[in-house]
């Protein structure tokens, strides 16, 4: 998904045997999908003669402020290099959402040419683009260099860091202080969580908004969605644990929007916790009491992924199996880091899966991590025209089913494996 932004140094990152937030011990399991190397690790052919390393992906539970973490991960500066190749402008449904989100702020928030709007975890403009436009001065803060510059060809300020508290700091002393910050799903990529949150308070003006997209940990669990587990993802987030964090980093939530992106996402927005007073929403005792009610203050709730993970795992398998011996084509559509979890998790390999398909310039020619598939372009589906397109980002098959219409055309079908096994037109 999204660059990390934490100031934490490298040498510094270590296996969590502690929360992230309040320090308590971790024995609550919640998702243990073995061990992988980094979801976005893609191979280079020269790579392939090299072994490559791999991290236990096992995720547990604090059981006093039930913030979901990984237990151990890779270093931040391995898992988000300069080379980083996860592009946000790649999906135009994402570009919409962008695009919606800046017209939407501006018009609650009253943004002008008078205020300043910032994002951390730029990437390559996807957002800002639209702020710029507007009229409205703006600048990213975004540590892969790839995709810093392509924000830069777009005309887009860019402080190439990672980000927390004593950025932050700098930043505002420095007269960039900000009336909105944008921080979409990059809360879930952080290792020193406080740190992070500590950042926005700093940066924002006394009346100024944050807002914050992550993945819902209440649909993560009820969609089955253990493929959006992986090293990136130190952190899987409910409001309730967001509201502890903050609380206790210097910022207040006083909204919530739930978001139909990536299966199922929250929008939180924060103000300073000393800043200019908000009216809380009513959204956000209704999220907090539909995470009471699905019993998410409870250990119950976080054993019931594992089953679910495996199911998937095993009907994956036996349906590229039966495809193999019945004589039929399978290819993947979308080299996604989700994808890389689901196929490793499931040991497939290019016997089964023989290419993966991306738009990403920065994937094409590559290989996906482990399971070393060979990253290709569009003309190779068309050239292949396959019995199955498996769909690995399952979260835009609707885009995707529009994009790849032509598949049809021969036969072929789409096929899902998140929540369930699922073959169509």
């Amino acid at each position: 998904m999204r660059a990390a932004l934490s100031p934490v140094p490298a040498e510094n990152d270590r296996a969590a045997a502690c929360c992230r937030h309040c320090g308590a011990g971790l024995s609550l399991p919640f998702l243990d999908l073995g061990s992988a190397p980094p979801s976005n690790a893609y191979l280079s052919e020269a790579q392939l003669g090299a072994p490559e390393t791999t991290f236990p992906l096992k995720l547990l539970v604090c059981e006093e402020c039930f913030l979901v973490q990984t237990e151990d991960y890779a270093g931040r500066d391995a898992l988000f290099a300069g080379d980083y190749a996860y592009f946000s402008s790649v999906s135009s449904s994402w570009l919409d959402h962008a695009r919606r989100y800046v017209a939407e702020m501006t018009q609650r928030f009253g943004l002008s040419p008078d205020s300043v709007v910032a994002e951390v975890a730029a990437n390559d403009g996807y957002l800002l683009q639209y702020v710029k436009d507007a009229g409205i001065p703006c600048y990213g803060i975004e540590p892969t260099a790839g995709t810093a510059a392509a924000a830069r060809e777009k005309g887009i300020d860019v402080v190439e860091a990672f980000f927390g508290r004593e950025l932050g700091e700098v930043l505002a002393a420095d007269g960039r202080a900000a009336d909105l910050i944008a921080a979409n799903n990059v809360l879930a990529h952080v290792p020193d969580i406080n740190d992070f949150v500590a950042g926005f308070a700093a940066l924002l003006k006394p009346a100024g908004v944050a807002t914050f997209e992550f993945p819902h940990l209440l649909r993560m669990v009820e969609g089955g969605q253990f493929d959006t587990a992986y090293h990136e993802h130190y952190s899987y987030l409910s409001l309730s644990a967001v509201c502890r964090i903050f609380a206790g980093n210097g910022l207040a939530v006083f909204d919530v929007e739930e978001l139909s992106t990536h299966g199922g996402s929250l929008r939180v927005f924060a103000r300073r916790a000393d800043g200019v007073p908000r009216m809380v929403s009513s959204k956000v005792a209704a999220v907090l009491a539909a995470e009471d009610a699905a019993g998410m203050s409870g250990a119950t709730f976080y054993g019931r992924l594992q089953p679910v993970a495996e199911r998937i795992k095993d009907d994956l398998l036996a349906f590229l199996i039966a495809a193999k011996r019945e004589g039929r084509s399978v290819a993947a559509y979308g080299a996604a880091a989700k994808g890389n979890t689901l196929l490793n998790f499931a040991g497939v390999r290019p016997d089964l899966l023989p290419f993966v398909v991306d738009r990403s310039p920065g994937k094409l020619g590559k290989f996906l991590p482990a399971s070393r598939i060979p990253i290709v372009g569009e003309e190779r589906l068309k050239a292949a025209r396959p019995d199955y397109v498996l769909l690995l980002p399952w979260n835009i098959r609707d885009e995707l089913t529009r994009q790849l219409a032509y598949v049809g055309e021969w036969g072929g079908r789409f096929v899902t494996a998140v929540p369930e096994l699922a073959i169509g037109h």
